[in-house]
Order: C-alpha cells, then structure tokens, then sequence
C-alpha cells in the first residue's frame, strides 16, 4: 500500500475529528424536526389544510383494537373545535367560550381561560418566535384578533391594544359593520403575520365588505388588505354596478383557507356577494365573490383568481379550505390547489398560475325569469373530475321511507317546480336547487393525501327550493325588513322592487330530505389521472323502517363529520345521524372500523403521536336540535354528554406499518 505523506495524514485527521463534531449537532437537529405531516400545530393538520397524517402506527391490520384512551368531558354543548397540539399540550375550546389546555397524553386538564363573548369555534392557531422563547395562541374574541401565552394560557397584554386588535378599525366603511366581525374561520399564520378573512354582516343586501387583512403578531399593527369586493378602479370593480360598488357587501370567506409556506401564497375561496338569492341591484360577475383567490402572503398582492361562478344566485358560497397537493403527470410532479365547492364540481389549478389541470368550460345555463334579474348566460363547468354529488332530482329520486300518499304529494310538487339542471335560478313558481345552498360540500368535509395526490370528499345530499317572493331581507335569510308592511305574495305585473328566498331545505313528516338515500357520500379521487376511485355511502341513519326500496347504508343524514387521511391506509369520518366514528379502507372505501359514539361528531378528527403512541382525537360534543330527525312523530336520538374523546392502539398491539 502507497503510504500517505504527513501533512495528507494530519489533515485527515483534523477533517475526521471536525466531522465527528460536528454530526452530533445536525442529528439533535434532526430530531428536533418532525417529519412533515407528523404533528397537528395547526387547524386542520396544518396551513396547508390537508387534514392528512404521515403517522401509520394505526393501519388497517390493526385498527380494528383501537379503545377509548382517555376523553375529556364537555357537557350537553354543541363544539366542533379541531384541536391542536404542541409539545405534549392540546388545546380545546371547552367550558362554555373558554381556551383550555390539556395533557396530550391523558387528557389531565393543565389550565383554562376564559373569555367574554365568542371564540372562533372551528379552531385556533400556534405562533411561535424564532428561538421558542415567545410562544401564543392566535385567536379572534368577539371580533377582536386576540393572544394568550400558550404555556401559561394568560393573555400578552403587549400585544395591541392591552391584548387586543378591532377588526373594524381597518375597514374603510367602519359604519357598515355596526357589530363585532366575529368568525368561526380559524384564520392562519404565515410567519409573523396572522392573516384572517373578515366576515359580513349579515345576509341583506347591504353589507360590510369582507376584506382579507393582515396583522403583524407580535405589535398588532395592520400590515396588508385585500378588498373581497375591489374598490372603484381596482381590478374586478368593471364587474358591479357603479352606483352599488360603494354599499356593496359579503363575499365573505365564512369557511377556512390555505397557506402554502413554501411558495408564500394565500389561497382564499370567497362567498357569495349579497344579497344571495337575488342579484338585481349587482348586475355583472361580482368578482372577488365565489372566486378561488391566490394572493401573495408577505404583501397582499393578487397573483391570480379563478371565479366558480358568476353572479351568484344560489347560495353557492366556496366553502372549505383548498387542498395542497402534488400530482404526477406524464411523468412530472405538479403542484396543483384543488377546490370543493357546494355545487358538486372540483376545481383544479397549477397553484402559482392558475392554470387548470383540465379544461373547464363556459357553457350555457338557464335563464331567470324574475323581473329585474341579471342572471350570467353561462357558467364554468370542469371537464374533469366528474362532480362528486347528485346535481338533479326526478320523481325517481323521491325518499322511499315516507309514507306512500307523501311519496306522492312530494311527486307532484315536484312536477310544479322548476329545475332545468344545475345553476337553474329561483323563480315564482319555486325552483329545485340540487345540490342545496349547504352542500354539496361543507367546510372541513375534504382531505387529501398531498404527496399521492389522493382527494377524499363527503357529501350532503339535501336539496333544497328556492321561491322567490317580493321583499328584502334585513340580516337573516327569509326575514322581512322591519318596521314596514309585509309585501304580496304575489307580485303586480309592473314589480320591479327586491326579492328574497325563505329558506326552504324541503323536508319530509320525518324531517328528512325529500330525495331519497344516499343522503352522504363518500368520494376518492386520484387526481393524477383526474378520475374517480370509488364512491360509497358515508354512515347511516338510525332507527329507520326496514324497505324493500333500500337495502344496506343510507349515508348518514346532515352530516357534519370531516375525514381524516392516514398514511396507513385509512380515512376516519364520524356521522350524526347514526352516532358513529368509522375507519375506511382507502384503497376500497370499505368500512374496517366503527365505533359508537355518545353523541354526535360534527368536527375534524386530530391525529398526532405523544410518547411513541399515535392519537385520533374527535370532538364528540354535537346535539340535536330542532331539526331532529323523527320516527313516530317522535325524535330518534336525544341530547346527550358531549367530550373530546383520544383513541388508540393497546400498549400491547401498537406496531409500526
């Protein structure tokens, strides 16, 4: 062997002992750093909103020992808080409008803070400084954007105004919004900013803007907006009227949004402008109403929009969060945003160009025939993915489960309405709306898995009518204007005054839907190639009478439940209508789990692993309420003892996939 000179010799030497210093230092680091998708920080999983865990301790040959590991009780309350958690702490909305804290792992209670007014109910959002020092909870209060110290949950008094920002103040028609912007949208983080999405005021036909606006965490100081409805000369004002651009409102982002930190984008889907069933005093396409919007994070600025539908007249708000995935076409990864909506179809764009991934096509729809309407000749209606619910309702489509001389007399109002497919107008006469204005999709009802470009949607099945009738509303839908005589039922031939929509979801004797099973679905897509993997129906109802006409799962009635997607192999929905949690299989949309719950789980399921154990964690805290379904005239299901409840493997089963 050649024999090395002294200096080579010494200067491998040094090179080694530098090398073994310095390996130590990146594997604490790597420790340090959760693998992505591992941990649940944030709303929904993460500010990418996939609702998706790389975790696979729980998979499908094991799931079926999964038991109660600990619950935390939270009394007779409707809550569909999606829970986070940090280090070992979760943290839950509980106790009326309190933030509490809890050992992850046992569900001990650690600390509470309460507070005057509401809090966000969908969830909260984790903020911390560079170097971990500085840890919050980010969080609106009675509309005021608010902070508690995450350790100690006491309020930072440094922030704002003594812990406290008014949305209001940076709107630029403050008087339009006479009461607190209070939201059940979370909001996001994306670095020091909290970003959140105004809410309307109400659902007449004027209204406060619902602007986007960022807030520097730690002073409270106002950093960017975007204007939901663009101010005359921006772009998109061409789309309203001139004289109703100035007092025009909603629009509003009621749901959730996205935040892709990698490429700094915003994706926010708005709502629909006001009022939301009659457009005669906004004619045009409304922008930024029903648009997928793409704004750049640190400044505000709009890269890009796609609107869903132009001059909304149906109620069609986007109303979840976008998903954040990577698909693989001839052979190349796209990073693409795909959009539910309540309508049925799937919207799919590149995320920094808005380009779709396949052809979406404007194309003709009916007319309206209401005096004064403005209603769009056409629609964008995708090519591809085929929508994921029922988009028409015919005689065949009637429920079963009701009495035969209800069949009927549901056949012939049917007959008497006006449905000519999807985007039909209200009308006089009444029109049927398939989907129903609340979906279709909901918020929290979609998770993907964003590295396999897996989609998963449940569905609600529930039409609904749509009978105009002369009048305005004045903060709630279907309300009359206060103070002032209510208008014909019938309008005079020369009327050219507003019109509203009673809110009518058409339902049966036994408070279920006119159409018939299923009532909720559950979809996957593979977003690849565009297609659908399966479709099955998502829960049941309990207690309904044994038909010929029906035979095996129904799809549970209302459902409020959203999926969560595991890397081992499963999707988790719970239902209410049959009070269960469920596991399928992803690769079949099979059942291999379910379990009773003790009352109804209308939120998102949180998954996270704490001392080597993987953790599914659902707020079961939902009641009734009058729309209860009825058999015999008699609710089926009474309220119940709602708590967050933690399932796991045994200690004794838990194993790696």
């Amino acid at each position: 062997m050649k024999r090395l000179s002294l200096s080579l010799v010494l200067t491998m030497a040094v090179l080694t002992t530098l090398a073994a210093q310095t390996r130590p230092a990146r594997t604490a680091a790597a420790r340090t750093t959760p693998k992505p998708y591992t941990t649940w920080t944030q709303y929904l999983g993460g500010s990418d909103s996939s609702q998706f865990t790389a975790l696979d301790q729980i998979n499908k040959s094991n799931v079926s020992k999964l038991e109660v590991a600990w619950s935390y009780p939270v009394g007779e309350r409707q809550i569909v808080f999606n829970p986070i958690v940090v280090d070992g702490v979760m943290y839950v909305q509980a106790q009326g409008t309190a933030i509490v804290a809890l050992d992850a792992a046992t569900g001990k209670e650690l600390w509470v803070h309460p507070h005057q007014g509401p809090i966000g109910a969908r969830g909260i959002n984790y903020w911390q400084s560079a170097d971990g020092s500085d840890r919050r909870l980010v969080y609106l209060n009675n509309g005021m954007m608010s902070e508690i110290d995450a350790r100690t949950g006491e309020s930072v008094t440094t922030f704002g105004d003594n812990g406290k920002v008014d949305l209001r103040k940076a709107l630029d028609r403050p008087e339009s919004a006479t009461r607190a912007l209070q939201t059940s949208n979370p909001g996001r983080i994306f670095e020091d900013l909290f970003i959140i999405s105004l809410p309307a005021s109400g659902a007449a036909y004027e209204s406060n803007p619902a602007d986007v606006q960022a807030y520097d965490i730690k002073s409270g100081k106002l950093v960017w907006v975007f204007h939901s409805i663009p101010k005359p000369g921006e772009p998109g004002s061409e789309t309203w009227p001139k004289e109703t651009l100035p007092t025009a409102g909603g629009g509003h982002n009621w749901s959730e949004f996205t935040i892709d930190q990698e490429n700094g984008i915003v994706f926010v889907p708005f709502g629909t402008a006001r009022y939301d069933f009659f457009g005669g005093n906004r004619a045009g396409n409304n922008l930024f109403a029903n648009s997928l919007v793409a704004l750049d994070a640190r400044t505000g600025k709009r890269l890009w929009h796609f609107q869903t539908i132009h001059h909304d007249l149906w109620d069609y708000d986007l109303p979840q969060a976008p998903k954040l995935l990577t698909i693989r076409q001839n052979g190349r990864p796209i990073q693409v945003v795909a959009q539910g909506s309540k309508q049925g179809f799937l919207y799919v764009f590149e995320r920094k160009t808005g380009k779709p991934i396949w052809p979406i096509e404007e194309r003709p729809v009916p007319t309206s025939d209401i005096p004064g309407e403005h209603a769009s000749p056409t629609q964008p209606i995708p090519t591809r993915p085929a929508p994921y619910a029922r988009q028409s309702f015919t005689e065949k489509d009637i429920n079963p489960f009701v009495p035969k001389q209800e069949q009927e007399a549901l056949r012939e109002k049917l007959r008497a309405y006006r449905h000519e497919g999807i985007y039909t107008p209200g009308s006089l006469q009444g029109t049927v709306q398939v989907p129903g204005h609340n979906g279709g999709a909901n918020w929290g009802s979609s998770a993907v898995d964003p590295i396999k470009g897996e989609y998963y949607i449940v569905t609600k099945e529930s039409p609904t009518v749509l009978k105009m009738i002369p009048g305005a509303p004045n903060g709630a839908m279907g309300g009359a204007v206060a103070g002032t005589p209510p208008p014909p039922a019938v309008p005079p031939a020369d009327y050219t005054g507003p019109y509203r929509a009673p809110i009518d979801f058409w339902l049966t004797s036994m408070n279920l839907s006119a159409i018939g099973p299923p009532w909720s679905t559950l979809t996957a897509y593979d977003l690849n190639t565009g297609t659908i993997k399966w479709q099955v129906p998502n829960g049941t109802v309990a207690g309904l009478p044994e038909i010929p006409e029906w035979k095996g799962p129904t799809g549970a009635h209302w459902p409020r439940g959203g999926p969560l997607v595991t890397a081992g192999g499963l999707v988790f929905v719970a239902t209410g209508s049959d009070r269960k949690f469920r596991a399928y299989d992803r690769d079949t949309g099979k059942v291999v789990w379910e379990v009773d719950t003790p009352v109804a789980s209308d939120g998102v399921p949180a998954s996270f692993e704490i001392n080597g154990r993987q953790m599914i964690v659902i707020p079961a805290a939902s009641g009734l309420g009058s729309n209860a379904l009825r058999i015999n005239g008699k609710p089926f299901m009474s309220p119940g003892q709602g708590a967050y409840i933690a399932y796991a493997l045994p200690n004794n089963t838990r194993s790696t996939h």
